[in-house]
């Protein structure tokens, strides 16, 4: 009786530790859009994706237009830009979802998808930005975001490829961003 007890439990947490692997793709993520509605990342399966924390009111917001660049130039060989919105870096998004969207379509012509605040560390870390920062470390192995406009690239099959800081400009990305459109 305690081996099939033991058996079972060996079962149950195999089973458990598959589903909890198999959440690893950044597809599963379930975001909020700037309009309030809870999606997957899956729409963008077989994307070359750059997914960055964004701020209105940052020194780094002017790459905005940098990547709003990239996107017009390279979203119809499959590049996706998702934009981010995060406060918790000197309170440099304090406004609301809808005066997001205002300042990014007024002031850069944002046209990529933008999506509701969130926390980028933490306790309260997105998990998709928990699962982003384990696949990608910064500078000396450290998971946390320094600051706003981290950026991260992920290839079409989903797999974290690299982590750029924000000081990195948008066209600084795009031989790499080139190159895995190409694969």
């Amino acid at each position: 009786m305690l081996k099939k007890i033991l058996f079972t439990l060996f079962i149950l947490t195999t089973q458990s530790y598959a589903q909890e692997v198999s959440m690893k793709n950044v597809y599963d993520y379930e975001v909020t859009t700037i309009e309030g509605e809870t999606t997957s990342l899956h729409p963008y399966e077989g994307k070359v994706m750059l997914i960055v924390n964004v701020a209105s009111k940052c020194g780094f917001t002017p790459q905005y237009e940098g990547l709003e660049k990239l996107y017009k130039k390279y979203k119809e060989q499959g590049l996706m830009i998702l934009g981010f919105p995060c406060n918790q870096f000197g309170s440099q998004e304090p406004g609301s979802e809808k005066e997001i969207q205002n300042f990014c379509r007024l002031n850069y012509g944002v046209t990529f998808p933008v999506f509701s605040k969130i926390k980028v560390n933490g306790n309260e870390t997105h998990p998709l930005y928990a699962h982003l920062k384990s696949e990608q470390a910064g500078i000396l192995g450290t998971e946390a975001i320094k600051w706003n406009f981290t950026k991260f690239l992920v290839d079409k099959k989903g797999n974290v490829v690299d982590r750029f800081s924000p000081s990195t400009k948008p066209k600084e990305l795009e031989k790499t961003i080139s190159e895995l459109l190409k694969q």
